[in-house]
């Protein structure tokens, strides 16, 4: 994901406009390992039970535990924005602890602030150091084992392929574990939980830009990283859409523009038909593939359509105009509106059918947006054991 100074990995920038520069570097950060902290009870699977089981993650719409979070904290990366950009944050915070738990991962000198700005709803912790917001990324993938058992798995987050400081974010997955008192691997790969979609019956999907790269996976093919990610995510297909290398500092990742819905169905979010820009073309190929494809049980998929809006508040280019960058929690999807009042409808109406029985919620974080990233960007969900 991205900052106040990157390119959109935005459908602004990203569907519907050119590829300007990415995020600002990170200031210095000392190297810290997280801690460990006093909080959840969950149980943790033993290393040698964990040796043989099957363990997969499941899709994002099962009960969870918690959602997290990261409050973000430097002036190197955000600049001005960054004032505005905590209010996003507090702001999606808010709104999700008002269906499950929050805990939002702060430094020591900003923890008074963040509890401020969250509310009392929100578990503000100090003990997993990080250095930006962008949770999806690189906190741990959880999984299940069928058996009550919950383990976590790190990705190996190294800045976008190095693009970023990442001493303490290449932490968080380890801390996160800790925290929850997980039992903790790594997989043979490396990535971000934005680059791959899952549908948790043995299907997942990714872009080859951004996982067959060599800034992340340099001397392995393209067969071997499936087969890094199959076993990692305990399943048995992978669909590959080709996705854009070095347009954002993600390489593209998918969670944008196309998301699983349930097994055998996906939504994907294509521009105004007037776009004609690498992202809109990039938006469209993805819908074409996987309105040609089958899941691993055999299903052809079966595509939903969602228009991207005609107008946005934001005149950053790098915004991200996404609605499917939206957030499954207990009882509700959070997403984003973007003052289009017809599409944000649409948008709102095309959710609510696909996610029935959830409240659809849409929020106005326009400062998060023009960042280069969203709202499932900067969430993690820890699924119920």
């Amino acid at each position: 994901m991205t900052d106040a100074s990157s390119s959109g990995r935005s459908l602004g920038s990203r569907l519907f406009g050119s590829a300007p520069s990415r995020r600002a570097v990170l200031g210095a950060a000392g190297l810290g390992a997280a801690g460990l902290a006093l909080g959840s009870t969950v149980a943790a699977a033993g290393p040698a039970s964990a040796a043989t089981r099957r363990w997969w993650v499941e899709k994002d719409d099962v009960p969870h535990t918690r959602t997290w979070m990261s409050w973000p904290s430097r002036k190197s990366v955000w600049g001005r924005q960054l004032a505005g950009v905590q209010q996003d944050i507090a702001l999606i915070a808010a709104t999700i602890a008002r269906y499950e738990p929050v805990v939002m991962c702060a430094p020591e000198e900003d923890a008074a602030t963040a509890r401020s700005w969250c509310g009392p709803m929100v578990t503000v912790t100090t003990a997993i150091p990080t250095d930006d917001l962008w949770m999806r990324d690189i906190a741990p993938v959880f999984r299940r084992d069928g058996l009550g058992g919950l383990d976590a798995v790190g990705l190996g987050f190294n800045g976008w392929g190095n693009k970023q400081t990442h001493s303490y974010d290449a932490q968080v997955a380890k801390g996160i574990a800790d925290y929850d008192y997980l039992a903790f691997s790594q997989a043979d790969f490396v990535g971000e939980g934005g680059a791959i979609e899952t549908d948790g019956d043995g299907t997942v999907m990714a872009t080859e830009s951004s996982l067959v790269n060599r800034n992340r996976n340099r001397g392995m093919s393209r067969d071997e990283i499936e087969a890094a990610v199959l076993d990692a995510y305990g399943a048995d297909k992978m669909i590959w859409v080709p996705g854009l290398k070095g347009q954002d500092i993600t390489d593209d990742h998918i969670d944008v523009t196309s998301r699983f819905v349930r097994p055998g169905v996906v939504m994907v979010q294509l521009p105004p038909a007037d776009r004609n820009d690498v992202w809109a073309r990039d938006a469209r190929e993805q819908f074409g593939i996987l309105a040609g494809s089958t899941d691993a049980r055999g299903r052809r998929l079966q595509v939903i359509r969602v228009d991207g809006p005609d107008t946005v508040r934001s005149k950053d280019s790098k915004f991200v105009d996404s609605y499917l960058n939206f957030h499954l929690v207990n009882g509700a999807l959070i997403t984003a509106q973007f003052g289009d009042q017809v599409k944000d409808n649409a948008a709102r109406q095309a959710l609510a059918a696909a996610f029935p029985g959830r409240e659809i919620v849409q929020l106005d974080v326009d400062r998060l947006m023009a960042g280069g990233g969203g709202i499932h960007c900067s969430t993690m969900h820890e699924p119920r054991p």
